[in-house]
Protein backbone atom coordinates (compact mmCIF):
# COMPACT_ATOMS: atom_id res chain seq x y z
CA UNK A 1 0.00 0.00 0.00
CA UNK A 2 2.83 2.38 0.86
CA UNK A 3 4.60 1.51 -2.41
CA UNK A 4 1.55 2.70 -4.41
CA UNK A 5 1.42 6.00 -2.56
CA UNK A 6 5.15 6.54 -3.04
CA UNK A 7 4.75 6.02 -6.79
CA UNK A 8 2.02 8.62 -7.30
CA UNK A 9 2.99 11.17 -4.65
CA UNK A 10 5.63 13.02 -6.75
CA UNK A 11 3.20 13.41 -9.66
CA UNK A 12 0.41 14.61 -7.44
CA UNK A 13 2.73 17.19 -5.91
CA UNK A 14 3.79 18.48 -9.31
CA UNK A 15 0.25 18.68 -10.63
CA UNK A 16 -1.27 20.29 -7.53
CA UNK A 17 -1.52 24.03 -7.78
CA UNK A 18 -1.81 24.14 -11.59
CA UNK A 19 -4.97 26.22 -11.34
CA UNK A 20 -6.51 27.07 -14.68
CA UNK A 21 -8.76 30.01 -15.45
CA UNK A 22 -8.49 33.80 -15.02
CA UNK A 23 -7.53 35.49 -11.77
CA UNK A 24 -10.19 37.81 -10.46
CA UNK A 25 -9.65 41.55 -10.61
CA UNK A 26 -12.57 43.79 -9.72
CA UNK A 27 -13.67 45.72 -12.83
CA UNK A 28 -13.85 49.48 -12.61
CA UNK A 29 -17.23 51.13 -12.13
CA UNK A 30 -18.17 54.66 -13.24
CA UNK A 31 -17.65 57.10 -10.37
CA UNK A 32 -18.28 60.85 -10.45
CA UNK A 33 -15.70 63.12 -8.76
CA UNK A 34 -18.46 64.74 -6.67
CA UNK A 35 -22.21 64.81 -6.29
CA UNK A 36 -23.74 67.60 -8.35
CA UNK A 37 -26.24 68.25 -5.55
CA UNK A 38 -25.30 69.12 -2.00
CA UNK A 39 -27.53 68.32 0.97
CA UNK A 40 -29.51 71.43 1.96
CA UNK A 41 -29.42 72.84 5.45
CA UNK A 42 -32.32 71.76 7.60
CA UNK A 43 -35.19 74.25 7.22
CA UNK A 44 -37.07 75.11 10.38
CA UNK A 45 -40.59 76.18 9.50
CA UNK A 46 -42.45 78.76 11.48
CA UNK A 47 -45.53 76.56 11.90
CA UNK A 48 -44.38 74.67 14.96
CA UNK A 49 -42.31 72.02 13.21
CA UNK A 50 -39.84 70.41 15.59
CA UNK A 51 -36.16 70.53 14.67
CA UNK A 52 -34.63 67.08 14.21
CA UNK A 53 -31.57 65.98 16.15
CA UNK A 54 -28.21 67.21 14.79
CA UNK A 55 -26.66 64.89 12.21
CA UNK A 56 -23.39 63.08 12.80
CA UNK A 57 -20.53 63.06 10.30
CA UNK A 58 -21.30 59.49 9.22
CA UNK A 59 -24.43 57.38 9.14
CA UNK A 60 -24.90 54.73 11.80
CA UNK A 61 -26.57 51.36 11.51
CA UNK A 62 -29.52 52.73 13.53
CA UNK A 63 -29.83 55.69 11.16
CA UNK A 64 -33.47 56.32 12.10
CA UNK A 65 -32.18 57.86 15.33
CA UNK A 66 -31.32 60.93 13.22
CA UNK A 67 -35.01 61.88 13.16
CA UNK A 68 -35.20 62.15 16.95
CA UNK A 69 -38.55 60.35 17.15
CA UNK A 70 -38.84 57.92 20.07
CA UNK A 71 -41.92 56.19 18.67
CA UNK A 72 -40.23 55.60 15.30
CA UNK A 73 -37.15 54.27 17.10
CA UNK A 74 -39.27 51.77 19.03
CA UNK A 75 -40.99 50.53 15.88
CA UNK A 76 -37.71 50.18 13.98
CA UNK A 77 -36.23 48.10 16.78
CA UNK A 78 -39.00 45.52 16.24
CA UNK A 79 -38.10 44.84 12.62
CA UNK A 80 -34.92 42.75 13.01
CA UNK A 81 -36.20 40.20 15.54
CA UNK A 82 -39.72 39.83 14.12
CA UNK A 83 -39.96 40.55 10.39
CA UNK A 84 -40.56 37.33 8.47
CA UNK A 85 -39.06 38.52 5.17
CA UNK A 86 -35.85 39.25 7.05
CA UNK A 87 -35.89 35.82 8.66
CA UNK A 88 -36.25 34.21 5.23
CA UNK A 89 -33.26 36.19 3.92
CA UNK A 90 -31.21 35.18 6.96
CA UNK A 91 -32.07 31.52 6.30
CA UNK A 92 -30.85 31.90 2.71
CA UNK A 93 -27.57 33.27 4.04
CA UNK A 94 -27.13 30.27 6.37
CA UNK A 95 -27.90 27.95 3.47
CA UNK A 96 -25.20 29.60 1.35
CA UNK A 97 -22.72 29.41 4.24
CA UNK A 98 -23.33 25.67 4.59
CA UNK A 99 -22.33 25.24 0.94
CA UNK A 100 -18.78 26.31 1.84
CA UNK A 101 -18.28 23.29 4.07
CA UNK A 102 -20.04 21.07 1.53
CA UNK A 103 -17.57 22.04 -1.17
CA UNK A 104 -14.59 22.08 1.20
CA UNK A 105 -15.19 18.41 2.02
CA UNK A 106 -13.94 17.54 -1.48
CA UNK A 107 -10.41 18.46 -0.34
CA UNK A 108 -10.33 15.34 1.82
CA UNK A 109 -10.63 11.63 1.02
CA UNK A 110 -14.00 9.96 1.12
CA UNK A 111 -13.85 6.83 3.29
CA UNK A 112 -16.62 4.26 3.48
CA UNK A 113 -16.87 0.87 5.13
CA UNK A 114 -19.22 -2.09 4.99
CA UNK A 115 -19.51 -5.57 6.38
CA UNK A 116 -21.28 -8.56 4.89
CA UNK A 117 -21.81 -12.21 5.75
CA UNK A 118 -23.14 -14.49 3.02
CA UNK A 119 -23.63 -18.24 2.63
CA UNK A 120 -23.23 -19.59 -0.90
CA UNK A 121 -24.12 -22.88 -2.60
CA UNK A 122 -22.13 -23.86 -5.69
CA UNK A 123 -24.04 -25.51 -8.51
CA UNK A 124 -23.22 -29.11 -9.44
CA UNK A 125 -23.16 -27.91 -13.02
CA UNK A 126 -20.98 -24.83 -12.57
CA UNK A 127 -18.87 -24.12 -15.69
CA UNK A 128 -15.60 -24.08 -13.76
CA UNK A 129 -15.92 -27.68 -12.60
CA UNK A 130 -15.52 -26.69 -8.99
CA UNK A 131 -16.61 -29.25 -6.44
CA UNK A 132 -20.19 -28.48 -5.46
CA UNK A 133 -20.94 -27.54 -1.89
CA UNK A 134 -21.66 -24.58 0.31
CA UNK A 135 -19.26 -22.04 1.74
CA UNK A 136 -19.33 -18.79 3.70
CA UNK A 137 -17.98 -15.38 2.68
CA UNK A 138 -17.22 -12.91 5.46
CA UNK A 139 -16.00 -9.50 4.26
CA UNK A 140 -15.07 -6.27 6.08
CA UNK A 141 -13.68 -3.84 3.49
CA UNK A 142 -12.83 -0.14 3.91
CA UNK A 143 -12.77 1.90 0.69
CA UNK A 144 -11.15 5.30 0.23
CA UNK A 145 -11.11 7.63 -2.76
CA UNK A 146 -9.45 10.99 -3.21
CA UNK A 147 -9.45 13.42 -6.12
CA UNK A 148 -6.25 15.40 -6.46
CA UNK A 149 -7.16 19.00 -7.27
CA UNK A 150 -4.68 19.20 -10.11
CA UNK A 151 -6.34 22.05 -11.99
CA UNK A 152 -7.89 23.98 -9.10
CA UNK A 153 -11.48 22.91 -9.75
CA UNK A 154 -12.19 22.09 -6.11
CA UNK A 155 -10.51 25.21 -4.75
CA UNK A 156 -12.44 27.36 -7.20
CA UNK A 157 -15.67 25.67 -6.18
CA UNK A 158 -14.92 26.49 -2.55
CA UNK A 159 -14.05 30.09 -3.46
CA UNK A 160 -17.30 30.41 -5.43
CA UNK A 161 -19.25 29.19 -2.39
CA UNK A 162 -17.49 31.75 -0.19
CA UNK A 163 -18.28 34.56 -2.60
CA UNK A 164 -21.91 33.48 -2.88
CA UNK A 165 -22.09 33.46 0.93
CA UNK A 166 -20.85 37.04 1.07
CA UNK A 167 -23.28 38.01 -1.71
CA UNK A 168 -26.12 36.42 0.29
CA UNK A 169 -25.01 38.38 3.35
CA UNK A 170 -25.12 41.59 1.30
CA UNK A 171 -28.58 40.59 0.01
CA UNK A 172 -29.66 40.20 3.62
CA UNK A 173 -28.45 43.71 4.41
CA UNK A 174 -30.18 45.10 1.32
CA UNK A 175 -33.47 43.61 2.48
CA UNK A 176 -32.86 44.82 6.04
CA UNK A 177 -32.20 48.37 4.82
CA UNK A 178 -35.26 48.31 2.55
CA UNK A 179 -37.54 47.11 5.34
CA UNK A 180 -36.33 49.75 7.80
CA UNK A 181 -36.66 52.46 5.15
CA UNK A 182 -40.14 51.26 4.19
CA UNK A 183 -41.25 51.42 7.81
CA UNK A 184 -39.88 54.94 8.20
CA UNK A 185 -41.62 56.10 5.02
CA UNK A 186 -44.91 54.53 6.11
CA UNK A 187 -44.55 56.14 9.53
CA UNK A 188 -44.06 59.62 8.09
CA UNK A 189 -46.91 59.03 5.65
CA UNK A 190 -49.15 58.18 8.60
CA UNK A 191 -48.03 61.22 10.59
CA UNK A 192 -48.60 63.39 7.52
CA UNK A 193 -52.17 62.09 7.37
CA UNK A 194 -52.50 62.97 11.05
CA UNK A 195 -51.41 66.51 10.21
CA UNK A 196 -53.87 66.61 7.34
CA UNK A 197 -56.62 65.33 9.65
CA UNK A 198 -55.90 68.08 12.17
CA UNK A 199 -56.01 70.65 9.37
CA UNK A 200 -59.33 69.31 8.08
CA UNK A 201 -60.79 69.21 11.59
CA UNK A 202 -59.88 72.88 12.02
CA UNK A 203 -61.29 73.62 8.57
CA UNK A 204 -64.60 71.97 9.45
CA UNK A 205 -64.91 74.25 12.47
CA UNK A 206 -64.27 77.32 10.29
CA UNK A 207 -66.64 76.12 7.56
CA UNK A 208 -69.36 75.46 10.13
CA UNK A 209 -69.01 79.02 11.39
CA UNK A 210 -69.23 80.27 7.82
CA UNK A 211 -72.36 78.18 7.26
CA UNK A 212 -73.90 79.54 10.46
CA UNK A 213 -73.09 83.07 9.31
CA UNK A 214 -74.68 82.47 5.93
CA UNK A 215 -77.76 80.90 7.53
CA UNK A 216 -78.16 83.89 9.85
CA UNK A 217 -77.84 86.28 6.92
CA UNK A 218 -80.43 84.23 5.02
CA UNK A 219 -82.77 84.35 8.01
CA UNK A 220 -82.31 88.13 8.06
CA UNK A 221 -82.99 88.38 4.34
CA UNK A 222 -79.41 89.39 3.48
CA UNK A 223 -78.37 86.20 1.68
CA UNK A 224 -79.99 83.86 -0.77
CA UNK A 225 -80.85 80.20 -0.27
CA UNK A 226 -78.27 79.41 -2.96
CA UNK A 227 -75.51 80.87 -0.77
CA UNK A 228 -76.62 78.69 2.14
CA UNK A 229 -76.47 75.66 -0.13
CA UNK A 230 -73.00 76.67 -1.31
CA UNK A 231 -71.73 77.00 2.25
CA UNK A 232 -73.22 73.64 3.19
CA UNK A 233 -71.68 71.97 0.12
CA UNK A 234 -68.28 73.38 1.03
CA UNK A 235 -68.64 72.04 4.58
CA UNK A 236 -69.72 68.54 3.55
CA UNK A 237 -66.99 68.28 0.90
CA UNK A 238 -64.38 69.01 3.56
CA UNK A 239 -66.07 66.50 5.87
CA UNK A 240 -65.81 63.81 3.18
CA UNK A 241 -62.11 64.56 2.82
CA UNK A 242 -61.72 64.29 6.58
CA UNK A 243 -63.33 60.84 6.62
CA UNK A 244 -61.21 59.67 3.68
CA UNK A 245 -58.02 60.44 5.58
CA UNK A 246 -58.97 57.78 8.12
CA UNK A 247 -59.05 55.05 5.46
CA UNK A 248 -55.56 55.89 4.21
CA UNK A 249 -54.25 56.14 7.77
CA UNK A 250 -55.51 52.67 8.64
CA UNK A 251 -53.73 51.25 5.58
CA UNK A 252 -50.37 52.69 6.65
CA UNK A 253 -50.88 51.59 10.25
CA UNK A 254 -51.50 48.03 9.09
CA UNK A 255 -48.40 48.14 6.88
CA UNK A 256 -46.28 49.29 9.81
CA UNK A 257 -47.62 46.43 11.95
CA UNK A 258 -46.68 43.83 9.31
CA UNK A 259 -43.19 45.29 8.92
CA UNK A 260 -42.75 45.02 12.69
CA UNK A 261 -43.82 41.36 12.57
CA UNK A 262 -47.19 41.97 14.21
CA UNK A 263 -50.78 41.40 13.23
CA UNK A 264 -52.64 44.57 12.11
CA UNK A 265 -55.08 44.63 15.02
CA UNK A 266 -52.26 44.43 17.59
CA UNK A 267 -50.88 47.88 16.74
CA UNK A 268 -52.70 51.10 17.51
CA UNK A 269 -50.74 54.31 16.96
CA UNK A 270 -52.08 57.49 18.57
CA UNK A 271 -52.77 60.50 16.37
CA UNK A 272 -49.66 62.70 16.35
CA UNK A 273 -49.40 65.22 13.49
CA UNK A 274 -46.08 65.38 11.68
CA UNK A 275 -44.02 68.23 13.12
CA UNK A 276 -40.41 67.23 12.49
CA UNK A 277 -38.02 68.92 10.06
CA UNK A 278 -35.71 66.67 8.01
CA UNK A 279 -32.26 66.17 9.57
CA UNK A 280 -28.99 67.05 7.88
CA UNK A 281 -27.70 63.81 6.37
CA UNK A 282 -23.95 63.18 5.92
CA UNK A 283 -23.46 62.24 2.28
CA UNK A 284 -19.72 61.71 1.86
CA UNK A 285 -18.05 61.43 -1.56
CA UNK A 286 -19.21 59.35 -4.55
CA UNK A 287 -16.29 56.93 -4.37
CA UNK A 288 -17.45 55.81 -0.92
CA UNK A 289 -20.82 54.79 -2.30
CA UNK A 290 -19.36 51.65 -3.94
CA UNK A 291 -18.32 50.45 -0.47
CA UNK A 292 -21.47 51.53 1.37
CA UNK A 293 -24.28 50.02 -0.69
CA UNK A 294 -25.01 46.34 0.09
CA UNK A 295 -26.61 45.78 -3.32
CA UNK A 296 -23.38 46.95 -5.02
CA UNK A 297 -21.37 44.66 -2.74
CA UNK A 298 -23.60 41.71 -3.64
CA UNK A 299 -23.15 42.42 -7.35
CA UNK A 300 -19.37 42.63 -6.92
CA UNK A 301 -19.21 39.34 -5.01
CA UNK A 302 -21.25 37.63 -7.74
CA UNK A 303 -18.76 38.91 -10.30
CA UNK A 304 -16.01 37.14 -8.36
CA UNK A 305 -18.17 34.01 -8.17
CA UNK A 306 -18.79 34.09 -11.92
CA UNK A 307 -15.04 34.40 -12.49
CA UNK A 308 -14.53 31.20 -10.48
CA UNK A 309 -17.07 29.44 -12.67
CA UNK A 310 -14.92 30.19 -15.73
CA UNK A 311 -12.00 28.39 -14.09
CA UNK A 312 -14.22 25.46 -13.13
CA UNK A 313 -15.45 25.18 -16.71
CA UNK A 314 -11.90 25.27 -18.10
CA UNK A 315 -10.71 22.60 -15.65
CA UNK A 316 -13.09 20.17 -17.37
CA UNK A 317 -10.76 20.15 -20.40
CA UNK A 318 -8.03 18.45 -18.34
CA UNK A 319 -7.85 14.90 -16.93
CA UNK A 320 -9.09 14.00 -13.48
CA UNK A 321 -6.60 12.22 -11.22
CA UNK A 322 -8.05 9.93 -8.56
CA UNK A 323 -6.42 7.77 -5.89
CA UNK A 324 -8.45 4.83 -4.70
CA UNK A 325 -7.61 2.37 -1.96
CA UNK A 326 -9.30 -0.66 -0.45
CA UNK A 327 -8.30 -2.57 2.67
CA UNK A 328 -9.94 -4.96 5.09
CA UNK A 329 -10.51 -8.60 5.88
CA UNK A 330 -12.14 -11.51 4.11
CA UNK A 331 -12.60 -15.06 5.41
CA UNK A 332 -14.69 -18.15 4.87
CA UNK A 333 -15.48 -18.77 8.53
CA UNK A 334 -16.26 -16.55 11.43
CA UNK A 335 -13.25 -17.82 13.34
CA UNK A 336 -10.73 -16.75 10.66
CA UNK A 337 -12.51 -13.60 9.51
CA UNK A 338 -10.59 -11.00 11.53
CA UNK A 339 -7.07 -12.36 11.30
CA UNK A 340 -3.81 -11.27 9.73
CA UNK A 341 -3.81 -13.91 6.94
CA UNK A 342 -7.32 -12.74 5.96
CA UNK A 343 -6.19 -9.21 5.23
CA UNK A 344 -6.58 -7.67 1.79
CA UNK A 345 -5.67 -4.33 0.20
CA UNK A 346 -5.47 -2.57 -3.10
CA UNK A 347 -4.29 0.95 -3.95
CA UNK A 348 -3.55 2.87 -7.10
CA UNK A 349 -4.14 5.99 -9.13
CA UNK A 350 -6.50 6.43 -12.04
CA UNK A 351 -6.78 9.13 -14.68
CA UNK A 352 -9.99 9.94 -16.51
CA UNK A 353 -10.22 12.18 -19.54
CA UNK A 354 -13.17 13.00 -21.73
CA UNK A 355 -12.07 12.44 -25.33
CA UNK A 356 -15.19 13.53 -27.21
CA UNK A 357 -18.32 15.33 -26.01
CA UNK A 358 -19.48 17.09 -29.20
CA UNK A 359 -18.50 20.55 -27.88
CA UNK A 360 -20.29 20.32 -24.52
CA UNK A 361 -17.31 21.51 -22.43
CA UNK A 362 -16.59 24.34 -24.86
CA UNK A 363 -20.20 25.47 -24.65
CA UNK A 364 -20.08 25.38 -20.84
CA UNK A 365 -16.91 27.49 -20.85
CA UNK A 366 -18.41 30.02 -23.27
CA UNK A 367 -21.57 30.20 -21.16
CA UNK A 368 -19.47 30.83 -18.01
CA UNK A 369 -17.62 33.66 -19.76
CA UNK A 370 -20.88 35.19 -20.95
CA UNK A 371 -22.32 34.89 -17.43
CA UNK A 372 -19.29 36.74 -16.06
CA UNK A 373 -19.72 39.53 -18.63
CA UNK A 374 -23.36 39.78 -17.56
CA UNK A 375 -22.40 40.20 -13.90
CA UNK A 376 -19.93 42.94 -14.83
CA UNK A 377 -22.63 44.83 -16.72
CA UNK A 378 -25.08 44.34 -13.84
CA UNK A 379 -22.49 45.60 -11.35
CA UNK A 380 -21.85 48.77 -13.32
CA UNK A 381 -25.57 49.36 -13.87
CA UNK A 382 -26.33 48.96 -10.16
CA UNK A 383 -23.54 51.43 -9.39
CA UNK A 384 -24.96 53.95 -11.87
CA UNK A 385 -28.45 53.51 -10.40
CA UNK A 386 -27.04 54.07 -6.92
CA UNK A 387 -25.54 57.42 -7.93
CA UNK A 388 -28.85 58.36 -9.53
CA UNK A 389 -30.72 57.49 -6.31
CA UNK A 390 -28.46 59.77 -4.29
CA UNK A 391 -28.63 62.65 -6.78
CA UNK A 392 -32.42 62.33 -7.14
CA UNK A 393 -33.05 62.60 -3.42
CA UNK A 394 -30.48 65.35 -2.87
CA UNK A 395 -32.19 67.30 -5.63
CA UNK A 396 -35.62 66.57 -4.14
CA UNK A 397 -34.53 67.82 -0.72
CA UNK A 398 -33.07 71.03 -2.16
CA UNK A 399 -36.08 71.80 -4.33
CA UNK A 400 -38.63 70.87 -1.67
CA UNK A 401 -36.91 73.11 0.87
CA UNK A 402 -37.29 76.06 -1.50
CA UNK A 403 -40.85 75.00 -2.28
CA UNK A 404 -41.68 74.82 1.42
CA UNK A 405 -40.60 78.43 1.94
CA UNK A 406 -42.63 79.61 -1.03
CA UNK A 407 -45.65 77.59 0.03
CA UNK A 408 -45.64 79.12 3.52
CA UNK A 409 -45.77 82.56 1.91
CA UNK A 410 -48.69 81.38 -0.22
CA UNK A 411 -50.50 80.07 2.86
CA UNK A 412 -50.11 83.38 4.64
CA UNK A 413 -51.47 85.24 1.62
CA UNK A 414 -54.39 82.81 1.30
CA UNK A 415 -55.29 83.33 4.96
CA UNK A 416 -55.31 87.09 4.53
CA UNK A 417 -57.39 86.76 1.37
CA UNK A 418 -59.91 84.55 3.17
CA UNK A 419 -60.21 86.98 6.07
CA UNK A 420 -60.77 89.90 3.69
CA UNK A 421 -63.37 87.95 1.70
CA UNK A 422 -65.28 87.08 4.88
CA UNK A 423 -65.22 90.70 6.01
CA UNK A 424 -66.42 91.86 2.59
CA UNK A 425 -69.17 89.22 2.66
CA UNK A 426 -70.30 90.29 6.12
CA UNK A 427 -70.48 93.84 4.85
CA UNK A 428 -72.59 92.76 1.93
CA UNK A 429 -69.99 93.84 -0.63
CA UNK A 430 -69.54 90.42 -2.33
CA UNK A 431 -71.44 87.18 -2.77
CA UNK A 432 -70.57 83.99 -0.97
CA UNK A 433 -68.91 82.68 -4.13
CA UNK A 434 -65.87 84.84 -3.38
CA UNK A 435 -65.69 83.33 0.12
CA UNK A 436 -65.87 79.81 -1.29
CA UNK A 437 -63.07 80.58 -3.73
CA UNK A 438 -60.89 81.97 -0.93
CA UNK A 439 -61.69 78.97 1.31
CA UNK A 440 -60.79 76.51 -1.43
CA UNK A 441 -57.47 78.20 -2.16
CA UNK A 442 -56.62 78.43 1.53
CA UNK A 443 -57.36 74.74 2.15
CA UNK A 444 -55.39 73.66 -0.92
CA UNK A 445 -52.39 75.71 0.19
CA UNK A 446 -52.56 74.35 3.72
CA UNK A 447 -52.72 70.76 2.43
CA UNK A 448 -49.80 71.51 0.10
CA UNK A 449 -47.67 72.54 3.10
CA UNK A 450 -48.39 69.20 4.78
CA UNK A 451 -47.71 67.30 1.56
CA UNK A 452 -44.38 69.06 0.98
CA UNK A 453 -43.32 68.23 4.52
CA UNK A 454 -44.23 64.58 3.91
CA UNK A 455 -42.24 64.51 0.68
CA UNK A 456 -39.23 66.05 2.45
CA UNK A 457 -39.29 63.38 5.13
CA UNK A 458 -39.68 60.64 2.52
CA UNK A 459 -36.78 62.04 0.50
CA UNK A 460 -34.62 62.08 3.65
CA UNK A 461 -35.33 58.41 4.30
CA UNK A 462 -34.75 57.49 0.66
CA UNK A 463 -31.47 59.41 0.64
CA UNK A 464 -30.29 57.44 3.67
CA UNK A 465 -31.32 54.24 1.91
CA UNK A 466 -29.48 55.32 -1.25
CA UNK A 467 -26.35 55.92 0.83
CA UNK A 468 -26.43 52.41 2.29
CA UNK A 469 -27.86 53.25 5.71
CA UNK A 470 -24.59 53.16 7.63
CA UNK A 471 -23.44 49.81 6.17
CA UNK A 472 -20.09 49.15 4.47
CA UNK A 473 -18.25 46.17 2.97
CA UNK A 474 -16.12 45.67 6.09
CA UNK A 475 -19.25 44.18 7.68
CA UNK A 476 -19.39 41.30 5.20
CA UNK A 477 -18.86 38.03 7.08
CA UNK A 478 -15.36 36.53 6.82
CA UNK A 479 -15.42 33.14 5.09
Amino acid sequence: MNRGIHLIAPYAFLLAGCTVGPKYSKPAAPVAPAFSEQPPASFLASEGWKQAQPAETTLRADWWQLFGNAELNALEEQVDPANQSLKAAEARFREARAQIQLNRSALYPTVSGSASITTNQRSQHNPLGVTPGDYGDYTLPVDASYEIDTWGRIHRTIAAAREETQASAADLETIRLSLHAELAVDYFELRSLDAQKRLLDQTLVAYQKALDLTQNRFDGGLSSRAEVAQAKTQLETARAQDVGVGVARATFQHAIAILAGRTPESLELPVIPLNTAPPVIPVGVPSQLLERRPDIAAAERRMAEANEQIGIARAAFFPTLMITATGGFEGNHLINWISWPSRLWAVGPSIAQTVFDAGRRKAVAEAATASYDETVANYRQIALSAFQDVEDNLSALRVLEDQARAQLVAVESARQSLELSLDRYKGGLVTYLEVITAQTIDLQDEIAVVDIQRRRMDASVLLIKALGGGWDVSKLPPT
